[in-house]
């Protein structure tokens, strides 16, 4: 057992090793545009990267603003229970996300999507629309990269298909993006929208 989890934490350092620094960055100057611009930031995933994304919002919404005494106007998508089973139970479990981007989705705001295997229909059908609508694209997804790779603006790759590790690895970077808020807090005037528009134009995944 001692050995395997040595095995499994020499893992671990290589999922975290391979993210990608720059991308990172890139992300965080999408968020403090946001933040300038006061738009929505919205966040989903399934399963443990629901779990992330529930997370991530309540640290960038409560822990990153406190710091800033400016509020990110963040919602993860999955913490509607009743409005997530309405959408499934009459139109369809893929459409659980895209639904709610209807509702509040607007040109400019920013999407991010995570997920281990990239190929969660109904995330790929949230991204899609959003994409659609003028609204900013990101996944954080896993060695597979799959459908979301190929949808979104900006894709963010952890190098492993382990769903335990590449869950870890995305929660890594989420906490990267709040705390680089919490312990940087002028990069928010740091970064202006000319900036922006030069630091995210992203090569093809």
């Amino acid at each position: 057992m001692k050995k395997w989890i040595s095995d499994y934490i020499t893992a671990q350092k290589a999922a975290l090793d391979s993210i990608p620094t720059s991308a990172v960055e890139e992300l965080i100057g999408k968020l403090s545009l946001a933040l300038k611009e006061d738009r929505q930031i919205f966040v989903m995933g399934n399963g443990g990267s629901a779990a992330n994304s529930s997370h991530f919002a309540t640290d960038l919404g409560k822990g990153s603003s406190d710091k800033l005494g400016k509020r990110f106007r963040i919602l993860s998508l999955n913490d509607n229970v009743a409005w997530m089973t309405a959408i499934g139970n009459d139109y369809s479990y893929n459409e659980i996300f895209m639904r709610q981007l209807t509702n509040y989705g607007k040109a400019g705001d920013v999407v991010l999507v995570l997920s281990v295997s990239g190929s969660s229909p109904n995330l790929v059908c949230a991204l899609e629309w959003a994409k659609q609508h003028g609204l900013h694209t990101v996944a954080l997804v896993g060695g597979k990269r799959g459908k979301l790779a190929e949808v979104a603006d900006q894709t963010i790759v952890i190098d492993s298909t382990h769903y335990g590790r590449v869950e870890d690895a995305q929660m890594g970077i989420c906490h990267m993006l709040c705390y680089a808020f919490m312990e940087n807090p002028q990069i928010v005037h740091a970064i202006s929208p000319q900036d922006h528009d030069r630091k995210v134009q992203m090569t093809p995944p």
